[in-house]
């Protein structure tokens, strides 16, 4: 297993939160680290924002002065591997952890390789198609299908596949997902 206790992974941070967000840390460590605002705090995010590359915990030459590497290894988190990638503008950040030692190299690469893959894979797109765009803003103003479908002049199937297709290109369930995401990223 690559992070025997556990990871975090957010991808396409963009306005300050991430487009998808995995976390699998202990909860009561995720419940410690989020009522205390770590995030804000935390070296490790500091580092994500400002650097891209891979770094081992211990490396890490910013300050802590909350204490939260060593809080977190009261919970089991005492060696970790910070994995940074993509601009500014969407950057994806992981974090690993293991109690028994630090990562080896290999691992690390390893680690590297999934967190690329997953950043590259979930790019979110740069527009939408007019007819998406059509779709999204005819169910945003809470239009039902058929409704919607005869407003923009063509069949409900035609209407849901124009919403199916921006909710792919969206990573988003559901069509009010696809709306909210939309916006998010300025393409409504």
């Amino acid at each position: 297993m690559q992070a025997p206790e556990g990871y975090y992974l957010a991808l396409h941070i963009r306005f300050a939160a991430p487009l998808m967000m995995f976390q699998t840390y202990n909860a009561r460590w995720i419940d410690n680290y989020t009522q205390n605002a770590y995030a804000l705090r935390d070296p490790i995010v500091a580092w994500g924002i400002h650097r891209t590359g891979a770094s081992r915990w211990s490396e890490i030459d910013l300050p802590d002065p909350f204490g939260i590497l060593a809080e977190a290894a009261t919970y089991g988190l005492k060696y970790g591997v910070c994995v940074s990638c993509g601009p500014m503008t969407s950057r994806t950040i992981a974090s690993i952890a293991r109690s028994d030692r630090e990562f080896t190299d290999e691992e690390i690469a390893a680690a590297t390789g999934i967190v690329l893959h997953l950043h590259n894979e979930t790019e979110p797109p740069d527009k939408l198609t007019p007819a998406e765009i059509e779709a999204l803003h005819v169910v945003a103003s809470g239009e039902r299908y058929a409704a919607g479908a005869a407003r923009l002049g063509i069949s409900e199937s035609a209407l849901k596949a124009r919403l199916a297709s921006a909710r792919k290109k969206l990573f988003a369930r559901t069509s009010a997902e696809a709306i909210q995401r939309a916006k998010d990223y300025r393409l409504l």
